[in-house]
Formats: structure tokens, sequence, C-alpha cells
């Protein structure tokens, strides 16, 4: 118990894995207050910035919906926050000596919708929506929403592929794209699928998913469809059940889009109980979103898809008999992959065709079947970097496994070693982080050139088999390979045409418009063909009309008949690429030429006006347009970011910005808000605080180069 000599501690009434949460007094004026401690002495400067962005939001949003946010606090070695005391106890508290019947569920439910619909109109995405974060006054009613501690004000997040137990929010709560494993942006929505898991628990007393494997959890909320509550419990409703099973929809547009239309139809459930006239009725019929927000699916690649995956299940599948290993020419004349054995495919397409988004539609699968993947991306002004992309690859690789638990980390090190013998150093010089698995290793003999490439090429050849294994397969993306150098390519060819590296997909994507078949991508896969070597090849072209339609009437939430002109306008302008189209759409919503009717609940345009804008029809001059209406100085920093490649680090930038990093990140911040960069991780977050940066490890990435 903690003590501080102007309150009065009570009682704790909570502990998580990172907070003490108690009641008390304060002793001038009696008035409760809630006490939220940090509950390591020597808190993670992390875990400081989020008590910091937690204390902020809530004070800023000042709501009769969540609680309200008196003072932040030092203690000790730590911090506090002092929040209000309504006299209210969390649903999980509650759930643990009492059920709610299916009116007492209504009631709560409607006010949590309103609440959330509040909060997400003052333009915060909670993030991290569970019983435990929803708290009632059993005597008055009232109920608020707390704890904002993971809370964004940006409209969308851009998750990262992590290792599960650094996922950020609730494991059993949060939606499928907050994994970082969905190849979705994250965006207000993810609050209602969370909710929808909040709902189910309070409707049945029991979680959707229960696991205390991490990883099967993040499976499950991707890929795995729940019970409806109404066969858990008979007495629930089939259209309350209905409501929550959409709520939990695993793609964010197949979800409700706004409270509001929760709201309403939770209404109508409510009044169908007390009145005892139950009936079936459309739901979401008065559901549709003020706020743009453009559809995550790929259109039109279907077939595409089904051959990426058909791939990584051919290389995950048990190996047939290995006559491969022992005699490659019979496998050569067969032309066709040994189950189990690597494979390559390779991506073609222009800029902005969505290579990269259909690559990351493995994530599901590949998180079933417990592999890992990484991605590197070549530069187009780094080609005198010798592996940049591999290396950058298999750095992501060596950070994963720094996250996991101690036992883990160590069948990682006795593998690694296991592998490398005495040439681990030769691993380290390029992919230094793999000394902090390893440990120090001895210097190797120096070798003349040649021979030292060799060892070099065995030593790097050991070290990826160990990740391309049957229980966790290995597929190692290479973007922008039209940039790639010469030494990666002969690599490249070693580790695919070695048949004793199994369960390892290889995947490529370049532009093909700046490809001639003298280049040495070209050449190099020539010779990789006289060898034998099977390449899978897709190749991406532009949508067609009907495919920007069905875009566009899926955006507008109305039929493709009402769609038909301007989608042909939209393709006229866009040619069909999936990226620009994308941006088309949101200049129209940004210069008010698509607007949003309150009275009809639909979206209006007009097309002649939009004719009259006489909108660029080329995506260079379209994103020139789109940089020139921010800031001087936030077009200046643009410029000097893009200078450090598609990715770029805070810290860098600030030091050729000659300026502190929370003042470049204040010049960014336009750009982030229109869409044009994005942050990678949740570290930008914490740039509202108080406290000193220079630890975090903030990165962006520029959007319009999506490959």
């Amino acid at each position: 118990m903690i003590s501080l000599p102007d309150i009065t501690i009570l009682n704790q009434i909570y502990e998580s894995a990172n907070s003490l949460v108690y009641r008390g007094i304060i002793n001038q004026n009696r008035q409760p207050v809630i006490l939220k401690l940090l509950k390591e002495d020597y808190p993670t400067p992390a875990e400081l910035y989020r008590y910091q962005q937690e204390y902020e939001i809530t004070r800023n949003l000042n709501l009769e919906e969540t609680i309200k946010a008196y003072e932040l606090r030092k203690h000790q070695n730590t911090q506090l926050i002092l929040l209000e005391d309504f006299g209210g106890e969390s649903l999980k508290m509650i759930l643990k000596h009492r059920t709610f019947s299916v009116s007492e569920f209504l009631h709560i439910a409607i006010k949590t919708t309103k609440a959330l619909g509040k909060i997400h109109k003052e333009k915060v995405i909670h993030q991290d929506i569970n019983s435990s974060n929803i708290v009632l006054n059993t005597q008055t009613e009232q109920l608020k929403i707390i704890d904002f501690g993971l809370s964004t004000i940006l409209s969308q997040e851009n998750p990262c592929l992590k290792n599960p137990h650094l996922i950020e929010g609730t494991l059993a709560y949060i939606s499928p794209e907050q994994t970082g494993r969905m190849n979705r942006l994250l965006d207000y929505r993810t609050d209602f699928y969370s909710l929808g898991v909040t709902f189910y628990e309070l409707l049945t007393n029991q979680l959707p998913f229960e696991s205390t494997d991490p990883l099967e959890l993040v499976h499950c909320h991707i890929a795995k469809q729940p019970t409806p509550p109404h066969k858990i419990n008979p007495k629930i409703p089939l259209n309350l059940s209905a409501i929550v099973i959409k709520l939990m929809a695993k793609m964010a547009e197949n979800r409700y889009q706004s409270a509001w239309g929760i709201e309403a139809d939770l209404a109508t459930c409510l009044e169908q109980y007390l009145t005892n006239k139950i009936k079936a009725f459309p739901l979401g019929y008065r559901d549709i979103s003020p706020q743009l927000q453009l559809p995550q699916k790929l259109y039109g690649r279907e077939s595409q898809i089904e051959s990426l995956l058909a791939a990584f299940v051919r290389v995950t599948s048990p190996e047939k008999q290995q006559v491969a290993a022992s005699n490659p020419t019979t496998t050569q004349s067969q032309n066709c992959p040994v189950h189990g054995q690597t494979e390559l495919m390779l991506i073609s397409g222009y800029s902005g065709i969505g290579k990269s988004a259909l690559v990351q539609e493995l994530y599901k699968i590949i998180t079933q079947k417990r592999g890992y993947f990484i991605a590197g991306k070549f530069d187009q002004f780094q080609r005198d970097i010798p592996y940049q992309a591999l290396v950058a690859a298999f750095q992501e690789l060596v950070r994963q496994l720094l996250t996991e638990s101690q036992p883990e980390l160590q069948q990682w090190q006795d593998k690694i070693r296991q592998a490398l013998g005495s040439n681990g150093q030769i691993i380290i010089d390029i992919i230094p982080e793999v000394e902090l698995i390893v440990g120090k290793q001895h210097p190797v003999p120096e070798l003349p050139p040649a021979e030292a490439q060799n060892r070099f090429n065995l030593v790097f050849k050991q070290f990826l088999q160990v990740f391309c294994q049957k229980e966790h397969p290995l597929v190692l993306f290479l973007d922008d390979l039209q940039w790639t150098d010469s030494a990666t390519l002969q690599l490249l060819q070693l580790i695919i045409t070695d048949f004793t590296t199994q369960h390892l997909l290889v995947i490529g994507a370049y532009r093909d418009n700046e490809v001639s078949p003298t280049h040495p991508l070209m050449l190099n896969l020539s010779e990789l063909k006289k060898q034998g070597t099977k390449i899978n090849y897709i190749s991406l072209g532009h949508l067609n009309l009907n495919q920007v339609n069905e875009f566009i009437a899926d955006t507008l939430k109305t039929d493709r008949i009402s769609t038909q002109k301007l989608a042909e306008l939209a393709w006229q302008k866009t040619q069909g690429n999936p990226f620009f189209i994308k941006e088309f759409f949101k200049s129209l919503y940004q210069k008010k030429l698509l607007t949003f009717d309150d009275n009809n609940r639909a979206w209006s345009w007009d097309l002649k006006q939009i004719i009259t804008k006489n909108i660029t029809d080329n995506v260079v001059e379209f994103m020139a347009d789109k940089i020139q209406t921010l800031s001087g100085s936030a077009q200046k920093i643009l410029q000097l970011a893009a200078c450090l490649g598609n990715r770029f680090d805070l810290l860098t930038l600030s030091v050729i910005n000659e300026s502190s990093p929370k003042a470049a990140a204040n010049e960014l911040w336009d750009a982030m808000q229109s869409g044009l960069i994005l942050p990678v991780g949740d570290d930008y977050k914490f740039l509202k605080t108080d406290l000193e940066t220079k630890q975090l490890k903030i990165t962006y990435k520029f959007a319009h180069d999506p490959g």
C-alpha cells in the first residue's frame, strides 16, 4: 500500500501487469479519488510516456462519458495519476459476482456505444475497449470509459508485425488489424471489434476466444469465427446475437461503420425485447459513417492471392520423397517444385499497383503455420551497399526473436551457435543484432577475396536454414528488385538453387516498366531457369472499370448504377491504378467535392463540378499538388526526409534539419494527418508528452511509395 501526505488511501481495487489502482480521499476537501500508479519502482521510458499520454488525452476529452483526470504527479521514481471517482466498478469486476439480464445488457450496451461515439467524434481512437475499461455505478447507472493509455489522435495507424507478447492492447479483445497481421490500416472501427468482444463477454460470461498461447489467440482473431452468443445462451435474441457477430467481423468494412448505426440497432432490440415483439430486421439499416472510409480489401486480385497462398502451402507441406536432394536432375525435368522445398515467386507491376499489399495477404496463413515473415526494400540511392535489403530483413527477424521469452531465446541461441560454429562473427559483421542473441564471437581468419566470399555464402546459408523449418517456415519478401545489387542476386541464386534449404518462400517484387531484358535481375533469372529452377510469376495490371466501380460503390455505400458515371471519370483519371484511385477520392473529400448529407444519411457529389476542377490525371503532379498544400516548413522537412529513403527515423531527420526531435516531429505532423507519411510502430504517440524522447526509436515511412 502506498502512502501519500495529502491523500488517505482506502484500499486497492485493481492490479494489472503494469499498474496498481487504489481508492482514496483527498484530506483537504474529503473528495474521493482514484489513484493509478505504475507498478515498477523504476519504470521504462515507454511506460512513463504512456502515463503522460493517458493523462493528456483523458484531460483534453473532458466528456461526461469519460473519466476525468485531475493531476499527474511524480511519486518516488515513478508516476501516478489522480482520477475522478464516481463510485463505479468495472464491468469485469461486476461480472465476477453477477450476470446481466438481456434488458440490463441492452441499457449498458447503448450507453457504452453512445460514449464511444462521443470519443470518436473528438477524433480519438481508444484501442483498448474491454470490460475492465468500462466502469458502471450500479446505483446511479452512470457509465464511463477509462484508460486512454493506448489511444491515438490520428485517423489511421499502420500496425507493425510483431511478437504477440508485444502487441498493444488486451490480447483477448484486440481487433484483427491491431495484431499487425491483417494487411490493414487501423482506424476507429478497431474499437467496434473490441466492443463486440466485450458485448459477447457480457452476454455469455465468457470470451469468444480463450487460450494461454498468445499466437493461437492472435490466429483466432484473424481467422476463426466465434460461436454465436445465442448458441451459448439461448435466452439471447437472435437479432442481438447477430449484432455482436457483425461487430466482430474480421474485415473492418463488414462491421458497423458508425456508433450511430450500432446504437440504432441496439435500440430496436431493446424496444422489441420490452414489448415482446421480437422479429428479424436488417442490421445496419441506418449505419453509414459521415467519415470517408476507403475499403482496404483487394479488388480484382482473387486469382493472384490464390497463387500466392498455394505457393506458401507447398513450401510448408511435409516433404515428399526427397529425390531432388540426391538427384536434382529429376526435379528439373519434372519442372515442378517438391513440397517443402524453397520456392521463388516474382510479382511485377507498376508503382502503386498493389504488389506489397498482395504479399501481405500471406500474414493470416503465416500466423496459422507459426511462420516468420520478414521484408526488405531496395533503395534507388543505395545500390552500392551490398545485401542492403537482405540485411534489413534479417535485422527485423532478429528483433522479433529478441522479444521472445527467455527459454525460447535460449533455444534460438543454441540453434544459431550450433549452425554457425566458429564463424558467428561473419554474420555479426553484417547483422550486428545477432550478437545480442549469441554473444561475443571470436574473430575469423582472413582469407583471399574469392575464398572469403565462398565462406560468407556458406555461413549465410547455414544461418538462413536455422529459421526455415517445418515447425516455423520463413517467408522472405524483397521489394523493389529493380534496384537490387549484384551481390544480393548472386546470394539469392545460391539460396534458391540449394536443395538442402526447405520451408522457405522467397518473394520478389519489381516494377516491370523499369526492368529491361539486359537488367541484372533478368539475366540472373535467365541463369536460374537454365539450372532448372521453377520460377512462379504474378503480373499485376490496372483495375478495369467494373472493379473501379465496385470499389467506389463499396466506399460510398450505394449501388453500382449510382456510381457508374463517377467510376468512369475516376478510371479515366487514374487508369485503374489502385493507389491513385484512393488518393483521387481522398482529394475529392478534402476539397468538399464529395460530401456526406446528414439529412439523407448518404454521400453526394456533383459530377460537373468535379470535371470543372480539372484534376490532373498524372499521379506525380497529383501528389506534388497535395504536398504543396502543406506549410513551407512541412514541405522543407519532407524534402529532407526523402533524402533518407522510403523509411526514415526521427533522430537522423532532426540532425539534418538542425532541430530537436520534437520540433522535427511537429513539422511532420501535418504531413501525417494528410496521409503523406505514416508512423511505423507506436512510439510516435509519446511525442505529444512533455518527456524526453531521445531514447525512443521513432520511424516513419512515405505512404506514396507502396510498391
